[in-house]
Order: structure tokens, then C-alpha cells, then sequence
């Protein structure tokens, strides 16, 4: 039998829609020559160019391939399974994962012959692979909204990606020592961008690369806690930190100060995430911290912090009043600055001029006028008020009170028709006063400013898949404040540790004290009353301190009653 020119040139769908006369062999070749230079699939460009219609291509591939015809209408974008392969595959292929089961997942093509992608996609994700035939026209559509709706970056840095990613630092280069040519070796280069990208899945808060004689020790900060992640030679220890401080800006050449430097690192167009880098000289060489910046922590939602419903409405009422001062207090690391940004996606509307002066800023949100504290230019909390009281402000947000002068400020901006936001470092909301007052503010001005202070810490949260539980003597509930009658109706859970979780616990929740300045409260301050007093009328009051609002959480079996007597002072 003689071998005819289409049998040639085309295969597999193509050659089924010659046969069926929906397009001539001499347009196909024409077609296919285009598309080649596009380097898009021929079925892509039949479509986009209405040369066939995509329902009529799906129909002749079901009937003359056997493959099942899917209506992709039918299922929402952010169910398919895309985190299985990457980006870089599904759109070289145009094959998008529509969904799993067991070992088979099954994908969603316009054209059923093209096996290349079946086997490169069994070949990525060790799965049997399955095609599932899907209209051309909208499996353009949905594949970049599946893409967006999963934010699927993060699977496309595979290893031989590592190098290319897309990163970035400050304003300025400073100069590089001539010495250290090597910090941009592939290796290195590498390496450094693993451990943000691991850093960044598995959800830490901080990074610590720490040079010690003989050893290089790099750990992770998850959920608190920190504990080591890698420890690599100790001899690349200071490439290492070159390779960060290049990539920060920083000076390279410049070992024995401390110094400042951010990185930012563009996962999709959708998503970036900021490092913010400090080094510290130490006595075998430089210790080097990132704090990593989400901006997507901050929309995280108020029901989602852990306010207790009665302290969300305290917390709710203070930040809607016109005027005055909310402090929120606490040790570094314990979630002031996402519990002031949810407040303030709260209030960020368009009738309100919203200002934030801040050291350095973490989270950036549209809307808001943010302002990088810079005390080597003059540019301090102080010299921003001053500032935003000229700019017409309904709203300001003050990073941190740390002296006499802010302060001063805050509370003049408080009583003059704004309101103000701002976290002091105290242990409980009692001491705020006491603070302020060291700092020189009159007790009078502080009861006419202040609305609401909230003192917060962060406990880990119970893993559901494991916990189990507990079961300790009386005493040991007496001993943490519980209720004798209580005790025998107490269901407290213990941390076990599984495959989901890390020692028994993921992720953190708040733990509040919400304590809005009664009249009592003011009568005291004015009276010079001391922080113990105004804990015990706060108690009075209802109240709950740090203490207590931990136990209602283990009363809740979201945290172990060992993490809340890990996180406050009893």
C-alpha cells in the first residue's frame, strides 16, 4: 500500500482531522510550520486562530481514540492537583492535572495522542498517568487560572532551577572585596537557594547560620521553636555568608560591625517574599539572621488569630473609635505586628488616610502609606509623626514606642481626633502603664489617651492527627490554675508527634490579654496605682490575663497545657 504525504508529515489527531475532510493536508502543513515558530501545539493554534472549533476537534478525538470527553466546566480551579507537577511542564505540554486517584492521576489534554506528556508527567510524579480529553479553547482558560488559583510556583524550583531564581536586594551595591569572586560559584549559589526555599515550605519564621571553630550550624525557627536544619563544612562557612551578604547588599568587605540588608525573592508574578538579613560578628566569624516577611500573614483574617470572642469585640470596638491610643505588648517574635496589620486591613478603606511609620517595614499592603524608619538620615519614629500630624491622617501606626519623645507624640496625636496604634515590649498589659509613665508620661495624659492594651503571645497549636489525651494528677491542674470542680470534666490533650507535624504541634495561635481602660482603671492610674494593682482590678473586672487565656485554649484542646506553661511567666 502506498504511504501518502499526510501519513508523512502528520500523526495522530491531525491526521484524523485530514481523513475526516475538517481541514486540507496543505493547510495543515501551513499551520503546522506556524505554529513550530510560535512553539505552540498545532491544536493551540487551529483554535486560537478559529481555523477549527475546539468542540468539534474534542468530539472526533473522543469517538476515534476512545478517550473519555470531559466537561471541565464542572470543576473549580483550585481543586485540581497541580502542586504533583510543575508549572514549566503543564504549560510545555499544555496538559493540566485534573485529578487523583490511588496511583493513576489524570490529565486533561486536547489532544489525546500526545503521549510525550503522559510519559514525561508519569516519569516527574511516579504516577500512572491517564488522559482526560478537554476542550482546546477552555483548557487555555482554565490552565491559567488552575495556575494562579494554586500559586504554583514553589514546585517549579526544582533543583536544576535553583540557580535561576529570581532575587533581589536593597537600593544600593555597596563594594565587593576582590577576594571574594567565589561567592557566586554554582555550588554556593545553590546551596543558599535551597535553604530559602526550604526556609520558605516548611513555614519558619526565622533563619540562623551560626560559624562556630569547627563547626558551620544552620537553624530553622518554626512555630518558636528553633531547631537545626542543615550543617554544612565548616571551611564554606564564609562564602556562605558572602553569598548572603551580596544578595542583601550589604558590605562584604566590612566584618567587624553589624549590619543590616534585605533580600527579596520573586516566587511567581503573584507572590514575593522578603528575608530581612542581619549580621552580627562573632568570635569565629559572622552569625547572619533572616526574619522572613510574608505580606499574605497579615491576611490571615481576625477569626483565624485566636481572640476568644469577647476579646475580638473589645479588640473590634477600641480600633473603630475616632480618636485615641491602642498598644499592643509583648516579647519579639510573639505576633504584635500581624495582630496590628489585621486591624489595619479592618480600617483600610478608601475615606481614610491611613500612615505607618515603621523599623523596618514588614509587611507592605495597598492602600497604606508606609514609611522605612532610617536613623543614619535623621528619618526617626519621632521625625515621621511629626510628619503624618501635616498630612492630614485619620489613622497612624507607630512601629514601636521607644522613647520619651514618640511617645509624647503618640499621645498628643491620640488626644487630638486620632487614632493611634503602636506596640511597646512589656510582659502584660498592667506594666504598659507603668512603662509610660517611666518614660515621662503624666498619668493624666495617659487616661485620656489610651483606649485599649493588649499584651499577646504565640503557642503552638496541637497537631489533630496525633494528640492524645492526657492524663495528670489533681495536683498538677490545681498547680495550673484550673478549678477543683472543673478537674473532673477537664479533657486536656498531650502532644504525641506524627508524619503531619513536628513534635506533636503545627502552627501557632494567639493567646490575648484584652484589657480596654475601664473608669476604674483611669481612677487608678490617677491615683498612682502600681501594675499589681491594676492586675488584680483588671481581674475584677473580668479580664483574662496571659494565664488564663492559655488554660481556656488547653480547655479547648488547641494547646497543650506544657506550651502555656512554656509561654507565660507561671
Amino acid at each position: 500500500m502506498a504511504t501518502t504525504q499526510s501519513d508523512l508529515q502528520f500523526g495522530g489527531l491531525i491526521k484524523c482531522l485530514i481523513a475526516k475532510d475538517i481541514i486540507s493536508e496543505s493547510d495543515a502543513a501551513q499551520h503546522s510550520a506556524t505554529a513550530q515558530k510560535k512553539k505552540t501545539p498545532i491544536i493551540s493554534h487551529l483554535v486560537s486562530s478559529k481555523i477549527v472549533d475546539s468542540k468539534t476537534i474534542a468530539s472526533i478525538a473522543s469517538v476515534e481514540f476512545g478517550v473519555p470527553f470531559f466537561d471541565i466546566n464542572a470543576m473549580e480551579p483550585g481543586t485540581f492537583p497541580t502542586n504533583l507537577v510543575s508549572e514549566k511542564l503543564i504549560r510545555q505540554h499544555h496538559a493540566l492535572p485534573l485529578f487523583k486517584r490511588g496511583n493513576r492521576l489524570f490529565i486533561g489534554l486536547s489532544d489525546p495522542t500526545n503521549f510525550q506528556a503522559l510519559d514525561e508527567i508519569k516519569f516527574h510524579t511516579r504516577l500512572n498517568t491517564e488522559a482526560i480529553l478537554v476542550e482546546e479553547d477552555k483548557l487555555v482558560t482554565l490552565i491559567e487560572t488552575a495556575l494562579e488559583a494554586a500559586d504554583t510556583s514553589m514546585t517549579d524550583l526544582l533543583d536544576e532551577d535553583l540557580d535561576n531564581l529570581e532575587i533581589s536586594g536593597g537600593d544600593e551595591a555597596p563594594p565587593q572585596d576582590d577576594n571574594d569572586s567565589d561567592i557566586d560559584d554554582a555550588p554556593i549559589v545553590r546551596f543558599v537557594n535551597k535553604i530559602l526555599l526550604d526556609s520558605i515550605k516548611k513555614g519558619v519564621s526565622d533563619i540562623h547560620l551560626e560559624p562556630y571553630e569547627k563547626t558551620f550550624r544552620i537553624r530553622f525557627r518554626g512555630d518558636g521553636i528553633l531547631y537545626e536544619a542543615a550543617s554544612p563544612p565548616a571551611n564554606i562557612a564564609h562564602r556562605i555568608v558572602s553569598r548572603i551578604k551580596v544578595m542583601s547588599k550589604m558590605d562584604i568587605a566590612e566584618r567587624r560591625v553589624p549590619q543590616d540588608g534585605r533580600i527579596k525573592m520573586q516566587l511567581s508574578k503573584n507572590r514575593a517574599i522578603d528575608f530581612r538579613v542581619s549580621t552580627c560578628p562573632t568570635l569565629f566569624g559572622e552569625k547572619i539572621v533572616m526574619r522572613i516577611l510574608d505580606p499574605t500573614s497579615a491576611q490571615i483574617g481576625i477569626e483565624k488569630l485566636g481572640f476568644e470572642p469577647d476579646q475580638q469585640k473589645l479588640f473590634l470596638d477600641a480600633i473603630h473609635r475616632p480618636y485615641g491610643m491602642v498598644l499592643v505588648t509583648g516579647p519579639t517574635g510573639s505576633g504584635k505586628t500581624v495582630s496590628l496589620y489585621t486591624g489595619l486591613n479592618i480600617l483600610n478603606k478608601i475615606e481614610r488616610n491611613i500612615s505607618t511609620a515603621e523599623d523596618p517595614v514588614e509587611i507592605t499592603v495597598e492602600g497604606i502609606n508606609q514609611v522605612n524608619m532610617n536613623v543614619k538620615a535623621g528619618l526617626t519614629f519621632a521625625v515621621a509623626l511629626k510628619a503624618f500630624l501635616r498630612q492630614d491622617p485619620d489613622i497612624i501606626m507607630v512601629g514601636e514606642i521607644r522613647d520619651i519623645e514618640t511617645a509624647s507624640i503618640a499621645v498628643k496625636a491620640a488626644q487630638t481626633g486620632h487614632l493611634v496604634l503602636s506596640t511597646l515590649h512589656t510582659n502584660d498589659a498592667p506594666q504598659t502603664i507603668n512603662r509610660l509613665m517611666q518614660m515621662g508620661i503624666e498619668p493624666f495624659n495617659i487616661v485620656s489617651a489610651v483606649n485599649l492594651i493588649m499584651a499577646q503571645r504565640l503557642g503552638r497549636r496541637l497537631c489533630e492527627h496525633c494528640k492524645k489525651p492526657a492524663d495528670y494528677p489533681e495536683k498538677t491542674y490545681l498547680d495550673a490554675g484550673f478549678k477543683k470542680e472543673e478537674i473532673s470534666s477537664l479533657k486536656v490533650f498531650t502532644p504525641v508527634g506524627c508524619d503531619h507535624c513536628k513534635e506533636g504541634y503545627k502552627g501557632r495561635v494567639g493567646i490575648y490579654q484584652v484589657m480596654p481602660i475601664s473608669e476604674k482603671m483611669r481612677a487608678l492610674i490617677l491615683s498612682g496605682g502600681n501594675a499589681m494593682e491594676m492586675s488584680e482590678l483588671s481581674k475584677s473586672e473580668g479580664i483574662n490575663d496571659l494565664r488564663a487565656s492559655g488554660l481556656d485554649k488547653v480547655r479547648q484542646g488547641i494547646t497543650s497545657l506544657e506550651e502555656v506553661n512554656r509561654i507565660t511567666e507561671e
